[in-house]
């Protein structure tokens, strides 16, 4: 339990119990960040004590014995870097060195600029005297933050990293370093958006539309609300940041809460690696895709651009075949045992996905047949495929078993799924985006706008047509998929922004969220039957 407050009487009627013990005179649950959890458990139908557990690490004696560092003075005013590339780039900083509270949705440049450009934004609010705190969606992003912090600030002191790998120890005494005040400064992964920094004057989230920006434990908070809350709470700066656009930041522009923080059509297409879509029907129709599911125009791209640095291919599904279907009748395969979707872990072995059993001895139940084709090849057999047609360059994987952080700029064929994709020095040479119809064809509202997302981040990786270093070429993607599809031409186009526009205005026109809020209620019939009885719903709902 937490004492929150002292009165001399008491309003409550029923018995009191005597406090048996105070455990820490450490001040952890402060009036800011309780009014907070008040706020976020009404935002999202939930408890106090729900999320109390989200907000507060757990306790380490060891740790809260330790004193802080006192805190070092504010830093200088950054330059604005690479910030000139957007016209109101230089204008949110100086705003933020003032002490002003801009609220910004800020489309990034492809490239590797956008953890320097989070850093000037965190420098330029310490030199107020404030404080400020970023939301990543992963470790691999944080530590990237984390280090262009470093650098921007001077060194170590000025600002901490909260992610789960620290360990309950450190993580503990990092967050009491920054609930003292000695630390002003905070990048973290999702549990950081709870982090009590004092006198906050900009709260800022990357890659909003990532899944692991919600929480997986009740009430199931997204980051994103979360720190909208704390922006109007506290009264600070906001700054939503994306390669891409949700529908959500579209409708926080469109209703004027934020301004749009982007650049010109000149500066994006100088930026942007080139894009050359490849219809799925070129493809069964190409002899080449036939041998290593290229055809010429990516096999041709390929084969260019080793002579330059590596390429990176982005397949959408992860291990060798997750989906196979009788080759004769096109049936799917089942498993004998329990009727679960079969899946080769290599090129001898059937499994199933389900109960995990071998199937020896397969054959199709409908035909009879006993020959499989793949419906869906995943990454490890895609570069085994692509081994073979290329066989004197090697080929590294990254996907959620093992995930690559980075990649030498030599030659090489980088297979990867969808947000394990290596940073390249220097950049691609070109990419490869594989199955665009596995993203898109997903029984989802966010299926085009996530398909979108990935193809943007697997493309920002590559050289923009601006680059230096490249003998005057820029990379180039190219992306198997329907080339009319609204998704793919916004990524032909590198627009983003237009894209969440139209699905925003769509979605309003079906009374979709954002601009609706729903709710599910799920239980026997008449506990359903019961509380929707009993309940009285505003007007208009």
């Amino acid at each position: 339990g937490y004492i929150i407050e002292r009165v001399a009487e008491s309003d409550y009627r029923g018995p009191l119990a005597a406090l048996a013990q105070v455990v820490s005179t450490e001040q952890v649950l402060g009036p800011g960040l309780l009014a907070l959890c008040r706020a976020v458990a009404d935002r999202y139908a939930g408890s106090l004590a729900d999320v109390l557990q989200l907000a507060l690490p757990k306790r380490n004696a060891r740790a809260e014995g330790e004193p802080s560092p006192p805190p070092l003075p504010p830093p200088e005013p950054p330059a604005p870097g690479s910030w000139a590339r957007y016209p109101a780039g230089p204008g949110f900083l100086e705003a933020l060195v003032r002490g002003d509270r801009p609220r910004a949705v800020w489309t990034a440049l492809p490239g590797p600029h956008w953890p320097r450009e989070w850093a000037a934004a965190v420098a330029a609010t310490l030199a107020s005297g404030r404080g400020a705190l970023v939301v990543v969606p992963d470790g691999r992003t944080a530590e990237r933050v984390d280090a262009a912090l470093t650098e921007a600030l001077g060194g170590p002191g000025r600002h901490v990293l909260l992610t789960a790998d620290l360990g309950p120890e450190e993580r503990y005494r990092r967050w009491l370093a920054v609930s003292r005040g000695s630390v002003r400064a905070v990048v973290g992964t999702r549990a950081a958006m709870f982090a009590p920094v004092r006198d906050l004057g900009l709260v800022g989230i990357w890659d909003d539309g990532d899944r692991s920006h919600s929480d997986d434990r009740l009430p199931q908070p997204h980051a994103r609300d979360v720190l909208l809350l704390r922006a109007v709470q506290e009264k600070t700066g906001f700054l939503l940041g994306d390669l891409g656009r949700t529908v959500e930041a579209a409708q926080l522009v469109e209703n004027g809460w934020a301004r749009p923080l982007e650049a010109d059509r000149e500066r994006v297409r100088a930026a942007a690696p080139l894009i050359r879509t490849v219809d799925e029907g070129e493809v069964a129709r190409d002899a080449e895709a036939r041998a290593a599911r290229l055809p010429t125009i990516a096999w041709q791209t390929v084969r260019d651009a080793l002579t330059r640095g590596p390429v990176l291919v982005q397949v959408p599904r992860r291990g060798y075949v997750p989906k196979l279907a009788c080759e004769r009748c096109r049936e799917p395969a089942r498993c004998a045992h329990c009727s679960g979707p079969l899946e080769a872990r290599d090129a001898d072995h059937l499994v199933c996905g389900w109960c995990g059993r071998d199937e020896p001895a397969w054959h199709c139940r409908e035909c009879g047949g006993v020959r499989l084709r793949a419906s869906i090849v995943g990454a490890r057999r895609t570069a085994e495929e692509l081994g073979r047609a290329f066989p004197s360059v090697p080929v590294r994987t990254s996907g959620r078993d093992h995930v690559l952080t980075s990649v030498p700029d030599r030659p090489a064929l980088v297979v990867s799924t969808p947000g394990a994709e290596p940073v390249a020095e220097g950049g691609y040479a070109a990419a490869l985006l594989l199955d665009g119809w596995a993203l898109l064809g997903r029984p989802d509202l966010r299926a085009g706008e996530d398909a979108l997302r990935h193809w943007l981040e697997a493309a920002s990786l590559v050289r923009g047509h601006g680059e230096e270093g490249d003998g005057g070429r820029g990379g180039t993607v190219v992306i198997m998929a329907e080339p009319t599809l609204r998704p793919v031409q916004a990524l032909v186009r590198w627009d983003p922004a237009g894209y969440a526009a139209r699905e925003l205005a769509e979605r309003s026109d079906l009374g979709f969220p954002p601009i609706s809020r729903m709710a599910a209620v799920t239980g026997p019939a008449e506990a359903v039957a019961e509380l929707i009885a009993s309940t009285h719903l505003p007007e208009g709902a």
